[in-house]
């Protein structure tokens, strides 16, 4: 699953999945040897500090296609640590949340793969770094408001499926288009930035969200945005500002009961969205003077636009669940994100999709088995900058081999089989049609890099 960083108390916040906090009950009530870390959890909650470790590690490797053929391991170490106020000084609706990351291994889709959307959501530069910083404060009558502030991981709250999560592929968390489109790849793992989240509930089964941030995770939008900030520790507040809004809407709502004689509801949950960014975005296919940047002729210095921003929808609905056994269900995700401003963004569109079948086999009930695609088209800028640059080249070489990269589609099949409550594995594969959007292949440079068949094994450790 993404890397996550939710509340690891006991109960369930504001209706959305506990996922961490789950796995973390179902180990203290396990008899592994560490479940405890030898009375170190115990001797914490007496002053309303939870703890918890998870260890991911996966071994992908890339069949067919590519740039090069190989195999590659990757880990992630997540480390999170909460001070819920209540249970530690008697003040209600108060939690600290600290998390850090200990990223090692390699990354098999800048190595191997060259793909927009990669293949596994916890691949990123190799480091030890602070990831979220922040204490949230609940307020009003049943909780109905809380404020968040601090050094946030915004793909926690927005733009969520709680069904993608399920999958490997990095676009299942946080989406192609504002990976690429905000500066850094916005405050996403394994980043994050300083702002202030809010979340008003005016009725039950409605969430209303608004986040103002950094308008960057990073200080400098040059180079790798990960190598600017390597601790996770520089906390920039120049720039521009990142303002998300959206709205959520739950059914059945938090709170509703199921009357004898009745069967539960299929649950569903539906979010609208927008981002916007006030910083300043360099043009993708034309120089300060209007001049394609291909031409000989260009300064070679973009152009600039002002501001940036996207339009995005998500759907969960379960659509099946079964009459003997409530833990099996079957339930359908989808999440679309476009833009029109072309002239700025190197994606316009993209979408994931699938559905995921808990408890495909008889009294395995907390295995999931899952289907998933994703969709990214290039920007018009992009394909036209491109056409310019084959243009130029084809002027001094007629016979130069040149690509207009388009769109990119992955699909995903995964199974996730709870071996022990603490204990997950996760066979995986991945197909991908027509990489990078169209790339040259380095390797050979008369030919596009060829579909990809991605395999992977992964497991989760919860300490």
């Amino acid at each position: 699953m993404p890397p996550l960083s939710v509340p690891i108390t006991s109960d369930e916040v504001n209706g959305q999945p506990k996922n961490l906090a789950s796995f973390l009950g179902d180990l203290k009530r396990s008899n592994f040897m560490l479940g405890d870390m030898f009375g170190l959890r115990t001797g914490l909650s007496k002053y309303g500090i939870s703890l918890a470790i998870q260890e991911t590690s996966e071994v992908l490797g890339n069949a067919t296609g590519g740039t090069q053929r190989g195999a590659q391991y990757d880990g992630l170490t997540q480390m999170i640590m909460q001070w819920d106020t209540r249970r530690g000084i008697g003040w209600y609706g108060g939690l600290l949340n600290v998390s850090a990351l200990q990223i090692h291994g390699q990354n098999l889709s800048a190595d191997n793969l060259s793909t927009i959307q990669t293949a596994s959501g916890i691949e990123a530069d190799r480091a030890t770094r602070l990831w979220e910083l922040w204490y949230d404060q609940k307020f009003l009558e049943e909780d109905r408001l809380d404020i968040k502030v601090g050094q946030q991981s915004v793909d926690q709250e927005f733009i969520v499926s709680s069904n993608a999560s399920y999958f490997m592929n990095t676009m299942f968390g946080w989406p192609a288009l504002p990976s690429y489109n905000m500066p850094g790849g916005g405050p996403a793992y394994p980043l994050s930035a300083l702002g202030v989240r809010f979340r008003y509930r005016p009725v039950d089964s409605i969430n209303l969200l608004l986040g103002v941030f950094n308008g960057s995770p990073t200080s400098n939008n040059e180079g790798d945005p990960q190598q600017t900030n390597p601790s996770g520790t520089s906390f920039p507040l120049g720039g521009g500002r990142l303002i998300m809004a959206e709205l959520q809407y739950a059914y059945p709502a938090l709170g509703s009961m199921v009357y004898p004689g009745e069967s539960a509801p299929l649950a569903r949950t539906y979010r609208i969205g927008a981002w916007y960014d006030t910083e300043s975005f360099a043009d993708v296919r034309y120089d300060t003077q209007g001049l394609p940047l291909a031409s000989p002729a260009s300064s070679g210095v973009p152009g600039q636009h002002k501001g940036n921003f996207s339009l995005y929808a998500v759907a969960d609905q379960m659509l099946w669940r079964s009459s003997s056994d409530p833990n099996q269900t079957f339930n359908a995700f989808g999440r679309v994100m476009g833009t029109p401003q072309n002239d700025r963004n190197f994606i316009r569109f993209s979408m994931n999709a699938g559905v995921v079948l808990h408890e495909p086999f008889r009294n395995r009930a907390d295995d999931t088995f899952g289907v998933g695609m994703g969709y990214v088209r290039v920007s018009t800028g992009i394909s036209g900058l491109d056409r310019d640059t084959e243009h130029f080249a084809l002027l001094s070489d007629p016979d130069s081999f040149n690509v207009v990269r388009s769109s990119e589609t992955y699909v995903e099949m995964t199974y996730q089989y709870q071996l022990r409550p603490w204990w997950q594995l996760q066979p995986d594969l991945q197909y991908v049609f027509n990489p990078g959007g169209g790339l040259v292949n380095p390797s050979d440079p008369t030919r596009r890099i060829g579909n990809e068949l991605v395999l992977g094994l992964r497991t989760n450790i919860l300490f």
